[in-house]
Parts: structure tokens; sequence; C-alpha cells
């Protein structure tokens, strides 16, 4: 009998987690205008808003909290994180900052100018909005097959090559600053790209001198998916891919809040140096000199842990597996979910769980704001409310995909919580006839309106 996966942990600290009443859950949710971002934590049960910084830490990590070197300039911390950063991706440049889209501001402040295109495979929202921020417009070149849910396709990251040349030869080349490539692939269900990909990727850059950069936030869950799922990586470590895989590029940006297993954090590595220069100068403008960056001493230590911690197979497969845990019970439930698994989240596919729901009612918010009433569980919707404003029209953006993301932090809930919210979904799927209306935005910011966006029921 083949012995089922355990986590390669044991637990030495708990936090406690408060029980509500439905009762209670919908008067909170109302006072928050129905935007679940404005739930204080307390009023959670189960919090699946997102896997950024909420994970637990190791007792290593810990204890490199306790060592860690406030220096405010050439900090030993500093030191540890650059040398652990090369190790692991190879790249001679390196910036920390705060966190993942403070990494962003700083590239994309150097790089991107008014009137570029900067193409990727499903940009992520805070991605998307330092582009648009600048005037720039980001274009999706995913392939067609993420955006049906139930195909199995095992890259569904991928991005699509045809589509990317189409791109390269429709702008000049001085209108592309770059390529972005999401490592998983958030927006697309956390979906991974392949090695073959990223080659085919990185030979077309090449071809038309344009760089080629990702987005590394869930950097070794892509890695895990290529061993598990790609021919000729079974044998390899995770971090022999993951090596590989950041060979094909010029440069990544991290939100160390995820892969990097911490929960404040993140950088900026690159092989070019004369972009390094023009980024030093934002990180001392926005973030802070260049040896911290506006991260601590002691974060930057928990970092360089958590980055070699992240990189290895046993712990990967115990959390990538949890993630599919949830995902196979509510398949067996019959609930509609982006399938194959992503490494970080299940995504429900709103438009097959509630399509009784108009989508200018955002029917994917709907859903989310269903399943905090019904079991104080916290998720986030992935659909026309993030998808925002076209910056030129500000009609709405409708994607393909309207998704409930339920992002598992790394580390800290057992297979019980687990249960508890396919549970939960089954219950809500089971009265999905009665959903009718959902929702309409009554106040909205011009950019990233889902952080803060006010909503009313119909």
């Amino acid at each position: 009998m083949e012995l089922p996966y355990s986590e390669p942990y044991k637990i030495k600290m708990v936090e406690t987690i408060k029980r509500s009443t439905k009762e209670e859950r919908l008067k909170w949710i109302k006072q928050a205008n129905y935007n679940l971002f404005n739930l204080a934590s307390e009023k959670v049960f189960i919090d699946l808003l997102t896997d950024s910084g909420t994970g637990a830490m190791s007792d290593k990590q810990w204890a490199e909290m306790m060592i860690g070197d406030e220096s405010y300039a050439g900090s030993s911390s500093f030191k540890k994180l650059k040398k652990t950063v090369k190790k692991i991706t190879g790249f001679n440049y390196f910036l920390p900052t705060h966190q993942g889209r403070a990494a962003e501001n700083v590239l994309f402040s150097a790089m991107v100018k008014e009137g570029d295109i900067v193409p990727g495979n499903s940009h992520f929202d805070t991605t998307k909005g330092h582009i648009e921020f600048r005037k720039a417009t980001a274009v999706d070149c995913t392939i067609d097959e993420a955006f049906d849910t139930s195909n199995m396709h095992p890259f569904k990251g991928n991005i699509d090559v045809h589509k990317l040349e189409t791109v390269f030869k429709k702008y000049p080349k001085d209108k592309i600053p770059f390529v972005i490539l999401t490592i998983t692939c958030n927006s697309a269900g956390g979906q991974p790209v392949s090695v073959e990909n990223t080659k085919a990727v990185s030979k077309l850059c090449k071809q038309y001198g344009i760089p080629l950069y990702f987005d590394a936030a869930r950097f070794s869950e892509n890695a895990y998916f290529i061993k598990k799922r790609e021919e000729g990586y079974a044998d390899k470590t995770i971090k022999e891919i993951v090596k590989e895989v950041f060979s094909y590029g010029d440069g990544m940006t991290m939100s160390a809040k995820k892969d990097g297993l911490v929960n404040m954090g993140g950088f900026i590595a690159l092989n070019n140096k004369a972009v390094y220069k023009q980024a030093t100068v934002f990180n001392i403008m926005f973030e802070g000199f260049i040896t911290y960056g506006g991260m601590n001493g002691r974060d930057m230590g928990a970092l360089a842990v958590g980055l070699d911690e992240s990189t290895e197979f046993n712990y990967l497969e115990s959390r990538i597996e949890q993630v599919a845990f949830l995902g196979k019970k509510l398949v067996e439930y019959g609930v509609p979910v982006q399938q194959p698994f992503g490494g970080h989240a299940i995504f429900l596919d709103a438009n097959k769980f509630v399509p009784s729901i108009p989508r200018d009612e955002y029917r994917a918010q709907a859903l989310a704001i269903e399943l905090y009433i019904v079991g104080g569980i916290r998720g986030v919707e992935i659909g026309t409310v993030l998808a925002d404003r076209d910056p030129f029209t500000r009609k709405n953006r409708y994607p393909e995909l309207e998704l409930v993301r339920l992002a598992i932090p790394r580390r800290t809930y057992t297979n019980n919580h687990i249960a508890y919210v396919a549970a939960t979904l089954k219950n809500i799927y089971d009265s999905r006839d009665e959903a009718k209306s959902g929702y309409v935005i009554v106040d909205e910011a011009p950019i990233m309106r889902h952080f803060t966006a006010k909503f009313s029921k119909i």
C-alpha cells in the first residue's frame, strides 16, 4: 500500500482563531461594504484571501530573526541574502525591496515609459497596475487552454509564442521594454510554465532583442510542477530546475512573501549592469539604501533561509498536495474549479458555479461574499472587479474567467481546516440555484479598485 504524503514538520506553536455566527457575519460584511479586504482578521475563521506573507516560518528562520544585523549600510544579513539569491537564481546583481510590488515599482520606473507595450502571461494585478500607471499597456499572450477550466493541459501558464511574435511584429522594438513571464501564473489559476515554453520565449526574445524578466513570486512551486509533469526533469532537484529556468532570462522581481516563506520582503535580481545602476537610483528614492531596501536585517536573514527551504522537494510536495487535497474534495462534490489544480490556490469557476448572476453584477465577488457569510471563509475575487476598467474607455473589462481564489497559506492550516472549506462550498453549490443577483460598485479607486471598492447588494 502506498503511504500518503505527510507534512515534513511538526507544530511548535498555535494561534487561536474565533468562530462566529452567520448572523454576525451578515452584519460584518455589510459594515465592510461587501469588500472582503475590509474585514478585520478576527472576524474571519479561515483566511484564504492570500498566500502572500500569511505563512508560518520555520525554527531556523526564527533563529535568524534573533541574529539579524540592523546596520544601515553593509549589513551582514544583506550579504547572506545576496549570496543565497546568487546561489539559487544565478543572477549577478541584487536589490532588496520591502515587497514584490515595490520591486515592480523600482524596476518599472527604470524601464517602462508612456506608450510602451509589455507582453506577458496574464499579468498579476499589481504588475498590470504599475504598467498602466505609467500609461503603458499590458498585453496578455497566455495560451488559449488557460481559459478553459476543464482542460487538463499541464502548463496552462505558458505563453503562446505565436501571440507573442505578433506583438513583436506589430510594435517597434523600442516600445517593448521587456516581456514578463509570471511563474506560476496566478491570474490563470496558479498555473505553471514549462521549461520548454520558457526556452521558446527566451529564444524569440533574443531573436528580437527584447529582454525577458520573470515575476518569480512562486518560482519554486513552478519548479515542482516541472519536476512532476515535464519529460526529462523527474530526476532533477528543485534547485537544479530553478537555476535552469532563470538562466533563460535577464532578471526577475520577487515577492518574497510567497516562495520566500517570510511575512514581508522582496527583491530584484538582474544580469544587466546598466539596468541595475538605473534601478539603484529608484531603490534609494523609494525603498532605502541598496543594502537594506526597506527590509530589516532580521527579515533578510529569515528570507535567506526561506529561499533554501522553499526549494526543497519535501516541503513543496507537502504544500502542493494540501492544495490538491482541497481540489480533489471539491471535484468529488461536483464543484467547478480550475484544473489541473494550481500550486498555491484552488480557483472556483464562478461562470459555471453561479451563471444565473449577471457578469455586470460581479458574480465571482458575489460567490466570495457568500462563502464568507456561510462559513466565515475569506477568499478573493479574480474576475471583473480585479480586471478593473479600461484606462482609456473607463468601461469594465470582462476577463474570460470569473474566478474566486482560495489561496492556502504555507504551513498554516491542517487538512481538517481544508475539509471544512470543502464542506462549506458543497453546501453553497447544492443551493446555487437560489443565487439570482449580485452586487453593484458604489465607490472605487481609479486603479486597482478591488482593494478598496465599496459594493451594495442588488
